[in-house]
């Protein structure tokens, strides 16, 4: 029987190769093969990260609202409790709109997705400069506007590096996540400085210049390698909500409980900037021990120092000294926290799940967001408020404290069902 005439395939990163019929022999002709690791964790994969973790900084925009917080209250244009909830609606937004930030993503790419979020900021701020003596225009605003950018911002700087990185791909998400302590801490030096000297309306003027001076060039970099995949609606995700109700708490008090023990507005912005940069360090320190001991045995160690630090340093923070260490210890726990989900979530539920889980446990994460610090601030009220003294934050303190030693408890559970033994990877 004749031979068939020969097939040659080619593809890249293997060799060509010749099939023949049956009983003929197979030629191989073998040709330079292309790396398939080429790109992954070198060269245009670091701009990545550095454009992430810029977009990252700005998410930070929200957890500076403490100082904006004093600020008015001392104007009295609202009650603490009041002005904590506008905090809160932004921060909240990050979750409530996850699931949203995930299809728009997918749909219009990431790069487009960002820019998106760098006009919605900047946007929200520049608005924002309009209505400092209306609480329903912050409300929208520097609330539901600013926590619509900052959500997308979020999802689309927390998904990308998983496109670019394999072996580095915790030290890569470190460095994005701590752009967002980063940022709160210059944020609220920045903001601090700018009340003082401006007043709040051109604070929040500047900062929008300086939210699209900034945003939009790192939007610009921030290029799809793959296709995300699409998130879906999956409830049982929302049993984690719980967790989040303390977290705000520390960030959104600071600058009062700093003015209750004789410490200046000014000096309460730097502990609340000092709170940002331990937030940073305890997220690449938490996520790379991590990567030692478990992802989940690390999150029930922020857990740990965040509850531990609330109940039991914060009350006796009677002056300056006692007060610094309960900021520093606080704020790696609770930046320990947020790095520590992401690894937790691809742990649990594996990678084919993961754009699901993650953009589902991120919005359950709303109620924690939305009614965390409020609670606390109407607690406070219920005491006397900030004029009462620092004896009105203690029962401030131990609901935050209890409600993350209570979430401690839970994950300590989950733990233990994952693996009994104590020195166990989980």
């Amino acid at each position: 029987m004749a031979a068939q005439p020969s097939i040659e395939l080619t593809t890249i990163g293997t060799t060509s190769q010749k099939f023949q019929s049956q009983g003929e022999s197979t030629n191989v002709s073998a040709i330079p093969a292309i790396d398939a690791e080429d790109g992954f964790d070198r060269g245009y994969a670091w701009v990545i990260a550095g454009a992430c973790s810029v977009m990252s900084m700005f998410v930070g925009l929200l957890y500076s609202w403490g100082v904006m917080q004093a600020y008015l209250a001392k104007k009295n244009v609202a009650p603490d409790s009041t002005l904590a909830f506008i905090g809160s609606t932004a921060v909240a937004g990050v979750a409530v709109f996850a699931v949203i930030s995930t299809h728009l993503i997918r749909r219009t790419g990431t790069r487009n997705a960002s820019l998106i979020s760098c006009a919605l900021m900047t946007t929200a701020q520049f608005l924002s400069s309009w209505t400092t003596e209306n609480i329903g225009g912050l409300f929208v605003t520097n609330g539901v506007l600013l926590g619509l950018g900052c959500s997308i911002g979020f999802m689309a700087s927390s998904g990308l590096p998983a496109q670019y990185f394999k072996r580095r791909r915790g030290l890569a998400n470190g460095l994005v996540y701590a752009g967002n302590g980063i940022g709160a801490c210059v944020f609220s030096l920045l903001s601090q400085t700018l009340l003082t000297r401006l007043g709040i309306a051109w604070t929040f003027r500047i900062l929008s210049f300086i939210t699209i001076a900034t945003t939009l060039p790192a939007a610009l970099f921030m290029n799809d390698r793959t296709r995300r995949a699409s998130a879906s609606f999956d409830f049982s995700f929302y049993f984690s909500c719980r967790r989040w109700f303390p977290l705000l708490v520390p960030p959104f008090f600071i600058p009062l409980y700093a003015s209750s023990i004789g410490i200046s507005g000014t000096l309460g912005s730097i502990l609340l900037a000092l709170f940002s940069l331990s937030s940073a360090a305890g997220r690449l320190g938490f996520g790379y021990l991590g990567d030692i001991i478990g992802p989940i045995t690390s999150l029930l160690l922020t857990l740990v120092v965040c509850s531990l630090s609330m109940l039991v340093i914060w009350p006796v923070s009677a002056s300056i000294g006692p007060f610094v260490v309960f900021v520093l210890i606080n704020g790696a726990g609770n930046g320990g926290f947020f790095a520590t989900m992401p690894s937790v979530i691809g742990h649990i539920y594996g990678s084919k799940r993961l754009a699901t889980a993650l953009a589902m446990v991120v919005s359950a994460y709303s109620a924690g967001y939305l009614m965390g610090a409020p609670v606390a601030g109407f607690i406070l009220e219920q005491y006397g408020g900030n004029a009462a003294g620092r004896a009105a934050f203690r029962p401030a303190m131990y609901y935050a404290g209890s409600m993350s030693l209570g979430s401690a408890a839970f994950v300590l559970v989950v733990r233990y069902l994952s693996s009994p033994k104590l020195l166990a990877f989980v």
